[in-house]
């Protein structure tokens, strides 16, 4: 019997919980200890104590009805379609659409950048089906108009002062509404944008004045030929086909009494790179976004194979037609009395490109003085006999920096500061001259382009650099950058809190 007993009781020990306390006749054996005691009441409270749960409770985060889904979703697409189409990096889109569905009581969203689409899903708990919205980025223009009142537009929605109607309507209005100017006002300023370019390379008046008007009609031609829906490789092809011919019909004819006529073309080929989106190609990389990047970069590789294309063909024409050669402009060499005029050509510059991306008064100036402060330090860098692309790289990274501290204290998008600030440092010359050596001397050396290459990559990398290094000196929103992705050029900087009501 004994035996039995002793067997059944520990057969009912075997039979305990995990979970449950020791047997009452154990403790009396060995002296009690308070915290196990106090841990058996913890995981063995009174029933009466524990909360009802309740079988109907929906876990995760509360489901707003279809209809506000779909709303807010379609208006935030639609403000991301603007910042992309405009040149905004990846990471900027994406926290602007976390930024807005937060804002806008969306519980928990997840954004996907590509170079073409966005996609964003909202995730509604654990009973009902995630809602997913795409749009497609069909077109692309430089609007700097429209991208600055959408950013206001966004700050406003962030802040709680506008409503998702209200911000739609606005929305209609700025997407609507015509360019600020006319397009010939765009059309001067690209042709100033070549005047500048021709004095910070050391031409005179009558290079300049020659170099404005080839550059004007290869606005107007672009312009007929967007016309008939022409790629814009072709255009490319096309542009530096037609100013690159017009440049030797011009010498040819001894119009120009310079000994360094071929600037024109090194202007004109300038002109044709400014429009690339190589700064936002090179912030996706670094930001992680690859895909938006390889898209990017296949762009701005095709868009200049375009205008390689068209420089080569010209060049071989002349060759055909036995054009009078003219010997390559050499790389200028500056002085300290010509920095004021490498100042100015800089700050012309930038402000010229600002205006033919339809920018407004006060993102002019701003971009004027990044100009003026990249030509100034570059020049400064070149005269202490430092190398183009180390020279470019740091007059990028200062004017990435100075763009990042006081843009937005001006309310002007930093991506307007960046990419106007370092157009007048484009390696228009060194890219004729590479294609120059390639096409026509004999034996060319490919080092040259390569060099070219080198300079508009160091140029991009330094924006964003310099982006990244003003993010701790903004006062009051240095703490919060830290915290994002990597350097932003667009979109609010505001703090986004993921809901889980």
């Amino acid at each position: 019997m004994k035996i039995n007993e002793r067997t059944g009781q520990g057969a009912a020990r075997r039979r305990w919980p995990i979970l449950e306390p020791p047997h009452p006749r154990s403790s009396q054996r060995h002296r009690p200890n308070l915290l196990r005691r106090r841990a058996w009441h913890i995981l063995e409270a009174p029933t009466a104590e524990q909360p009802a749960v309740e079988s109907e409770e929906v876990l995760g985060p509360k489901p707003p009805d279809d209809a506000t889904v779909n709303f807010v979703l379609d208006l935030t697409l639609r403000i991301g379609e603007v910042q992309m189409a405009s040149g905004a990096g990846a990471s900027d889109v994406t926290a602007t659409i976390l930024a807005l569905t937060s804002a806008l009581g969306l519980p928990h969203c997840e954004v996907d950048v590509i170079f073409t689409s966005i996609t964003v899903t909202c995730h509604r708990g654990t009973d009902l089906a995630p809602v997913t919205a795409l749009r497609v980025v069909r077109s692309r223009s430089l609007d700097y108009t429209r991208l600055n009142e959408t950013e206001a537009l966004v700050r406003q929605i962030v802040r709680g002062n506008t409503g998702a109607e209200e911000a739609v309507t606005e929305l209609d209005r700025i997407t609507s509404a015509p360019h600020p100017y006319a397009r010939w006002t765009a059309t001067a300023a690209w042709g100033g944008l070549a005047g500048f370019i021709t004095l910070l390379l050391g031409g005179g008046l009558d290079i300049a004045l020659v170099a404005m008007v080839i550059s004007a009609a290869i606005d107007r031609i672009g312009r007929l030929l967007n016309k008939f829906n022409l790629p814009f490789f072709f255009q490319q092809v096309v542009g530096g086909l037609f100013a690159t011919l017009s440049a030797m019909i011009i010498v040819s004819s001894n119009i120009l009494t310079t000994d360094r006529p071929t600037l024109v073309v090194a202007a004109a080929v300038t002109v044709l790179l400014s429009g690339l989106s190589t700064v936002s190609a090179v912030q996706d990389g670094i930001t992680g976004y690859y895909v938006t990047a390889s898209g990017r970069t296949m762009e701005t590789a095709l868009m200049s194979a375009g205008l390689i294309a068209g420089v080569v063909l010209a060049l071989r024409i002349a060759v055909m037609l036995e054009l009078p050669r003219k010997p390559l402009p050499d790389v200028p060499i500056s002085t300290a009395q010509d920095l004021p005029i490498i100042v100015i050509g800089g700050a012309g510059a930038a402000a010229c490109f600002a205006l033919a991306s339809y920018s407004k008064l006060r993102a002019m100036l701003v971009a004027a003085a990044a100009g003026a402060i990249g030509a100034l330090v570059y020049g400064a860098l070149i005269l202490a006999t430092l190398d183009a692309v180390s020279a470019s790289a740091i007059a990028a990274t200062l004017v990435g920096f100075c763009g990042g501290v006081m843009a937005r204290r001006l309310k002007v998008t930093p991506l307007v500061v960046a990419v106007s600030g370092i157009t007048p440092l484009l390696p228009g010359l060194s890219t004729y001259r590479g294609l120059y050596q390639l096409a026509v001397s004999p034996g060319g050396n490919i080092s040259t382009l390569m060099t070219a290459v080198a300079v508009g990559l160091a140029l991009a990398a330094g924006v964003v650099l310099g982006e990244y290094l003003a993010q701790p000196v903004r006062t009051g929103l240095g703490r919060l950058e830290r915290k994002l992705s990597g350097p932003r050029l667009a979109g609010p900087m505001e703090p986004t809190e993921r809901r889980l009501e």
